[in-house]
């Protein structure tokens, strides 16, 4: 494995200068200097409406084309089946009002308690629009593992879509998707993973994943804040989304609501490629994402287990999920004081570990919690061994 130098990494984060260890990551990244500077420059260069004539319109038409090429690269997809929208919610909601449009009683919809309430909510809102049965999949609160029988349990041949996430935001859990596919797919229903905690991590692939719709957002990853759907083309031929008359009707843009965000697209795109850039090397963006992402997590994945092991030997702390495939992501209580007390502790010494449900709310009631959660330290490409030692020391 190509070495991982994380001191180069931190060099370009202008954010980290001001000496706060940041584990804030799963609620946002920081951004470094050449996504600021890509989101610069679009915003300086001269914009407009899309177009074909000036030279404003075509700088415009290019800034969407290399967007969707990047993310194609950074999920293995179409770069026609890649959709830009607000947010992961956005999206979420607006993809499901369009498949809601054919079920009706009796059709069946599958969420599971470990997820954000944005792969919940917009489901289980837009099944009692039209009066579909909602199924609940429940994880184990003891180990935070999603067996992939118990979403096999609840599966009927009225099932028509499944929603599970590919890493659960609140402990890391990391389901077998493509096993849960398989399953979801045997029963003749579509697959909606949210992949938002988990493309931060990994190299993904949505079409080994099994996954027919996949969602993620940008500022996870190191870019600007915005949201992305990737489906297969063909799949999004077969929906008929509501939009504006004089508006395209072709894929992917008949479901892009507006005028796209250019500058936060074009961050998008140099986000990719500083991630494909985090071990300098040769070969296409995808081969040179391919190393940079298993660097990132034999780095990260060491330092949780550094942060793991110096909490255990803490008094007092108690560790929350053990699944044995996670992100690099560490949700833990503190005896004798609130989850926001200890947050508040931290930040006073310039360690920023939020608390908090983080909008997977289920999942925190789930495990007992309540809707003050825990906190959580998330370790990101830019975390390295002295901020994993200023966060134990402050908790000790």
């Amino acid at each position: 494995m190509s070495t991982y130098d994380v001191a180069r990494v931190r060099s370009r984060f202008p954010a980290l200068a001001g000496g706060t260890a940041h584990f804030d990551g799963p609620g946002g990244s920081q951004v470094p200097l050449e996504v600021a500077d890509a989101v610069h420059a679009a915003m300086v260069a001269g914009l407009t409406n899309r177009g074909s004539v000036t030279a404003a319109e075509l700088r415009v038409e290019a800034v969407v084309s290399a967007a969707r090429r990047a993310v194609a690269d950074l999920l293995a997809v179409d770069p026609v089946g890649v959709v830009f929208g607000r947010s992961m919610t956005q999206l979420t909601y607006d993809l499901s009002r369009v498949l809601a449009k054919s079920w009706g009683p009796g059709d069946e919809v599958v969420v599971t308690r470990l997820d954000h309430d944005s792969n919940i909510r917009p489901w289980v809102q837009a099944a009692g629009a039209v009066g579909a049965t909602v199924r609940r999949v429940d994880f184990d609160p003891a180990t935070g593992e999603l067996p992939t029988s118990a979403v096999e349990a609840v599966l009927s041949p009225r099932t028509r879509l499944v929603a599970v996430t590919a890493a659960s935001n609140l402990l890391g859990t990391r389901p077998d998707v493509p096993a849960i596919a398989e399953a979801v797919h045997a029963a003749g229903a579509l697959l909606f993973v949210d992949g938002v905690h988990h493309t931060p991590h990994a190299l993904v692939d949505v079409g080994a994943m099994g996954a027919d719709f996949h969602a993620c957002s940008p500022y996870k990853f190191l870019g600007p804040h915005l949201g992305v759907l990737a489906a297969a083309p063909a799949l999004l031929e077969t929906l008929r989304p509501d939009k504006l008359l004089p508006s395209s009707d072709a894929v992917p843009e008949r479901f892009e609501l507006g005028t796209l965000p250019y500058e936060a697209l074009a961050g998008t795109t140099a986000a990719v490629d500083f991630l494909a850039g985090l071990v300098p090397g040769a070969g296409t963006r995808r081969e040179r994402l391919a190393v940079s992402m298993a660097a990132v997590d034999a780095h990260e994945t060491a330092l949780r287990d550094r942060l793991e092991a110096g909490l255990r030997a803490l008094p007092g702390i108690t560790l929350h999920g053990t699944a044995a495939r996670r992100t690099p992501t560490v949700l833990f209580s503190v005896a004798g004081k609130a989850p926001r007390e200890v947050s508040e502790l931290l930040a006073a010494v310039g360690v920023n570990a939020p608390s908090g449900n983080f909008y997977a709310l289920e999942c925190a009631r789930h495990l007992g919690l309540g809707d003050a959660g825990a906190v959580r330290a998330g370790i990101a490409p830019y975390t390295d061994e002295s901020d994993v030692d200023r966060l134990l020391a402050a908790l000790a």
